[in-house]
């Protein structure tokens, strides 16, 4: 240290020379350290860019596939989440880098700078309202200081903003009025409320009912988020107004209901609900009856209608199809047999088997694509089975002729399905027989050929019926929410709890397959449902229902 010191110049002069160039070196040294941190921040925001845009182009490519051919295989579904999962995380690490590089770039004179490509952005929409902020102008030139200015155009940046929820207090004030002439006191009636004496209005209900049954929130987490605005309600004020809506809805649940009963075909299916019980859960099911006449060109309205029970006994869709007599399409559960009885009192019900339901035994041995991945990633592979392979096939040519005809009147498709699907159904019966007479009782490939077989009339029932459809996913898809469902709210309280979740289930999902924001309309019929004639109630079931259109007021414009 000492001989450094003593090897400077004692000279003032030559000491700021020395220290000038020791700058330089130093500026140098950081700015050559700066411009490699900015190219490896571009490289980086540019490796990030093309993995979101692959992870883009593989999601557009599953959903147009899924688009064009169908549900192809049992997992097309999960796998486009899984797609769109990834793309959001690769498109977020793309901002990061991109934001990086930028800053990066910055310190640097001798980096190309890097622009991301990004996704075109959707024109917003027209109803939203528009405000105008107006940056005040250089009242003087940056050249050569004139202050002779005028305006020669403008440009616009348009950023999209929310403004947080507003809480708001009505006030209904009722005069009383009284006469000089015999002292009455005259007063106008009071309005009705759904919930007794007034505390929540139509839109807050809604709110209320949908974030619970339709985005699955549990009450207390509605509590807890409106405290945080600044608007404490206790538990127990929520869930009075729960109850109070839905015994409210009940007049429009009971025309869903019949609308639902009357339709010529039904989808079934059921579901699992836990429930809680003394120290347990125990498990309660959520049955489903889906109408759906658009596959066959008919004209009633979408719907369905949700049941809750305790256990899965037959009773239960017995006692729910009680006056029904149509196409029924659902699985093979043993307590659907006494509706498919001839000597039924209410008519018969023709069963109607689900070829996906089916296909799927064979798919699991069948999934060559499984199969890959899973001896890449250095796992044990699927046993493959020829036989699955080509009952899949054979399944799957059946329902590419269905996309066909989908949508078409019901004599249309009876006809397509005589001369194309019928010669290859035929086909798979023999083909079927052969092979199970090779395998033994107990193989996983003669169960599912016995399933088959054993119901071959349900399975074929569509051959002469061109309202009957191929599958049961309308069934299944409305279930999905429930199945989504219990990962939030983990139980339901009580049976009259699965019963007012079954209630609200079959308005929230019908508005929802009627293309109805379910919120919107919610608040809609509770503010007039108390008032509304009753002769007249169908005007608010969902399919009749027509939203408000969003206006820009002057000022907002």
């Amino acid at each position: 240290m000492d001989t450094d010191l003593a090897a400077l110049p004692d000279d003032i002069a030559a000491l700021k020379a020395a220290l000038a160039i020791e700058r330089a070196r130093t500026r140098a040294v950081l700015a050559e350290r700066d411009a490699g941190a900015a190219e490896l921040a571009v490289a980086r925001a540019k490796a990030s860019e093309d993995l979101a845009l692959i992870a883009h182009q593989k999601l557009r490519i599953a959903q147009l596939e899924r688009q064009i051919y169908g549900p192809r295989s049992e997992r097309s579904e999960r796998l486009i989440d899984q797609l769109a999962l990834q793309f959001e995380e690769f498109a977020a690490s793309a901002a990061e880098d991109d934001l990086a590089a930028e800053i990066a770039v910055a310190k640097t004179t001798n980096v190309a700078g890097f622009t991301r490509r990004r996704v075109e952005r959707n024109t917003f929409p027209d109803h939203l309202p528009r405000e105008r902020v107006v940056i005040d102008p250089p009242t003087t030139c940056g050249c050569c200081g004139g202050t002779r200015l005028r305006k020669l155009g403008e440009d616009v940046t348009r950023t999209l903003e929310v403004i947080p929820r507003q809480w708001k207090v009505i006030e209904t004030v009722r005069q009383k009025l009284t006469c000089r002439d015999c002292e009455k006191i005259s007063q106008a009636p009071a309005p009705f409320h759904v919930i007794a004496r007034g505390w929540a209005g139509p839109s807050l209900l809604a709110m209320i009912l949908f974030e619970k049954f339709g985005q699955h929130q549990p009450l207390n987490r509605q509590a807890e988020r409106y405290a945080r605005e600044g608007v404490p309600i206790s538990l127990s004020t929520v869930a009075d107004a729960v109850g109070s809506g839905c015994a409210a809805l009940e007049p429009v649940l009971r025309r869903v209901e019949a609308h639902v009963m009357a339709a010529e075909r039904l989808h079934g299916d059921d579901t699992t609900v836990p429930v809680l019980a003394k120290g347990k859960t125990d498990t309660g099911r959520c049955w489903v009856y889906v109408r759906d006449d658009r596959p066959f060109g008919g004209k009633g309205p979408p719907a369905a209608m949700f049941y809750y029970s305790r256990d899965r006994k037959g009773e239960h869709p017995q006692r729910h199809l009680t006056g029904y007599a149509g196409l029924f399409q659902a699985d093979a559960f043993d307590g659907y047999r006494p509706l498919y009885l001839p000597e039924r009192r209410a008519g018969p019900i023709l069963e109607v088997g689900c070829w996906a339901h089916a296909r799927r035994p064979f798919f699991a041995m069948a999934d060559i694509e499984e199969n890959a991945r899973r001896r890449a990633g250095g796992r044990t592979g699927i046993a493959l089975s020829p036989i699955a392979i080509e009952v899949v096939r054979r399944i799957d040519a059946l329902f590419e002729i269905e996309r066909s005809i989908n949508g078409k009147i019901a004599e249309e498709r009876r006809t397509v399905r005589q001369e194309r699907s019928k010669p290859l159904v035929e086909e798979l019966q023999v083909y079927m027989r052969e092979q199970r007479a090779k395998l033994s009782r107990g193989h996983d490939l003669a169960k599912a050929i016995d399933y088959i077989l054993k119901r071959w009339a349900a399975f074929t029932l569509c051959l002469d019926d061109g309202r009957a459809c191929l599958s049961n996913n309308a069934a299944e898809r409305a279930l999905r929410g429930i199945a989504l469902g219990r990962k939030s709210w983990m139980f339901c309280g009580s049976d009259r709890g699965g019963q007012r979740a079954a209630a609200m289930y079959s308005l929230i999902v019908t508005a929802k397959m009627n293309g109805i924001d379910p919120q919107a309309w919610l608040a809609d019929t509770l503010a007039k449902i108390a008032t509304h004639p009753a002769h007249r109630l169908d005007e608010l079931l969902p399919w009749n229902w027509t939203p408000k259109v969003p206006t820009i007021t002057a000022a907002a414009a």
